[in-house]
């Protein structure tokens, strides 16, 4: 009876973790439905941890309120892999972990990234900016590629890292004027001097040739990422292959589509339907299906 009990809060934990996605990440949401009913919601589990973190970095209260409770999230993660879970979120993540392999130190890795966005953010050049993207965003791919199941670990490992730095790029063009609201910018600084686009010039909101030649730059930059990142199709387990692929479509039409809109990024958000998620989604479960039955 009592395992039973345990499943059923399981099966209702997932389930959370489930909404939090679909709520709150429409692009990631419709990929993982690409995805195997186990691996999806390990896939949720990951997603709605991550989303945990974020909102208390986006949350109310001051920068030290928020390192504590960042502190405090840390020694939950840890309760939760030691078997003590105390939210349905952690008791999610911590199943999926142990199902998939996906180690803590990757999780603590993802608090870590939250941390860095605490302060105004500046970056004086690509590198820098770089090592940002792969504690935000590289981390993520590293836990989501050993739910996926992979090959060949360090070209998998590598290519999952520049498919991480290439989202990040394009979540950072496409949210420049809610990031500059809340006092952050990720463009490189020494790339907008060279445009001869100011920050001033960001926070107005303006829209000229100098700003379309610099979002050109930047666009270019996360394709050359993508394109690196792509190599991570053929290594993940085949079952997996679609959402992966979804996820690199979703993004590079995300980029396709300001470009279309001449880089104005202030006066819309630029996002895709849900008719669009759904073709693609569609059309990429149907595709894993047929590899699964071939055996490819």
């Amino acid at each position: 009876m009592t395992l039973r009990r345990d499943k059923n809060a399981l099966d209702a934990a997932y389930a959370e973790c489930q909404a939090i996605t679909k709520r709150e990440a429409r692009n990631f949401y419709y990929a993982f439905l690409a995805l195997p009913p186990r691996r999806r919601r390990a896939v949720y589990a990951a997603y709605a941890f991550s989303r945990l973190a974020d909102d208390i970095a986006d949350g109310a209260g001051g920068a030290e309120e928020k390192r504590a409770e960042l502190a405090s999230l840390r020694l939950r993660l840890s309760d939760a892999y030691a078997g003590r879970p105390d939210c349905p979120v952690l008791a999610a993540l911590a199943d999926a972990a142990s199902a998939y392999g996906a180690p803590e130190s990757l999780f603590q890795d993802v608090i870590g990234g939250v941390e860095m966005d605490l302060a105004p953010r500046r970056f004086e050049d690509f590198g820098a900016l770089k090592r940002y993207c792969y504690h935000v965003a590289s981390v993520v791919g590293l836990i989501s590629i050993r739910i996926f199941g992979y090959r060949d670990e360090p070209p998998a490992e590598e290519a999952a890292v520049d498919f991480g730095i290439a989202m990040q790029l394009t979540n950072i063009l496409r949210d420049l004027r809610e990031d500059a609201e809340r006092g952050r910018l990720y463009l490189p600084l020494d790339e907008m001097a060279r445009h001869g686009y100011s920050e001033d010039d960001l926070r107005r909101g303006t829209v000229n040739e100098e700003f379309r030649a610099l979002m050109a730059a930047q666009a270019a930059r996360a394709r050359r990422y993508f394109a690196s990142g792509a190599r991570l199709l053929p290594l993940v387990e085949a079952e997996s292959r679609g959402c992966a692929e979804g996820l690199l479509r979703l993004y590079s039409r995300l980029l396709d589509r300001m470009e279309s809109r001449g880089w104005d990024v202030f006066s819309r958000r630029a996002s895709l339907s849900t008719a669009e998620k759904l073709a693609l989604t569609c059309k990429l479960w149907t595709n894993a299906k047929l590899r699964r039955a071939l055996g490819r």
